[in-house]
């Protein structure tokens, strides 16, 4: 059995290629939309985030035999945690992670490393600002942002329970939040970059699967500032190998599978 870690819509389809496979796998997902489509697809799914320790003891008791991590991109903490069980177990990690988007120079077009950045770079620039990055560091453009008069923070994510109570937590105004489920299409994203006066929009390189370049080249093509948080770097080491394919990472898993198999 896989134990596997969906975080991303091509994760999701990954685990049901595994299956078809005849891979069976448990998959782990963060929100019950998530294990929703999940289950729907006839995959057993698990729901919340787990540490270090709450990983190694799922993994022990469920007698798994290798751990697929096809969490976010941007998900260092829960990359590193199933690398690190999976180590504590001697089970072999397989890393799936979608391919990186390579975008030319533009003069709006603003690169940085970190949310910090980020929002440092959205308070130079003032306006009405549209975040796309999600809830879970919220507080970081709140701070540098919010109470500013010359800036209207809008937020775009998920419309789920804890990122409205986070919203409200923060004094993110109802009028500034936009709750949506995506992937949205050009047309879409230029409709709320109009609606909103959007002079900043702020966003991740999340791959193509994210929906990147749709809103990044409409807000271009608009004559917005696009800043665009780079995909963190993380060394992987001896501790597995990356693939950003499905038929690469199916055939690896096979050949470790086959090989414990063996050897038990």
């Amino acid at each position: 059995m896989i134990f596997m870690l969906c975080g991303t819509s091509d994760a999701r389809e990954l685990a049901q290629s595994l299956t078809r496979q005849g891979l069976p796998l448990q998959a782990s997902v963060v929100t019950p939309s998530g294990a929703e489509r999940l289950e729907a697809a006839g995959i057993r799914t698990r729901v919340g985030r787990l540490d270090r320790a709450a990983m190694i003891s799922l993994l022990q008791a469920g007698g798994y035999r290798a751990v697929v991590d096809g969490s976010h991109p941007f998900a260092l903490e829960a990359h590193a945690n199933a690398m690190e069980a999976a180590a504590a177990l001697g089970l072999p990690y397989f890393r799936y992670e979608r391919q990186s988007l390579i975008y030319n120079s533009h003069p709006r077009l603003l690169l940085v490393h970190s949310y910090q950045e980020a929002a440092r770079k959205a308070k130079e620039l003032k306006g009405s600002v549209m975040l796309t990055t999600g809830g879970k560091t919220l507080e970081i453009f709140a701070e540098e942002l919010l109470g500013d008069p010359d800036i209207r923070l809008t937020v775009r994510l998920l419309p789920c329970l804890e990122n409205l109570e986070k919203c409200v937590a923060l004094g993110i105004e109802q009028r500034n939040i936009i709750a949506l489920q995506g992937p949205f299409s050009r047309e879409m994203n230029e409709a709320l970059y109009r609606q909103y006066g959007t002079r900043v929009m702020i966003t991740k390189e999340s791959g193509a699967e994210g929906s990147v370049d749709e809103k990044l080249h409409a807000a271009l093509d608009m004559g917005l500032y696009v800043i665009l948080i780079m995909r963190p770097g993380m060394s992987f080491g001896d501790g597995g190998t990356v693939f950003d394919s499905f038929d690469g990472i199916t055939a690896a898993v096979k050949a470790a599978l086959l090989m414990t198999r063996e050897e038990g």
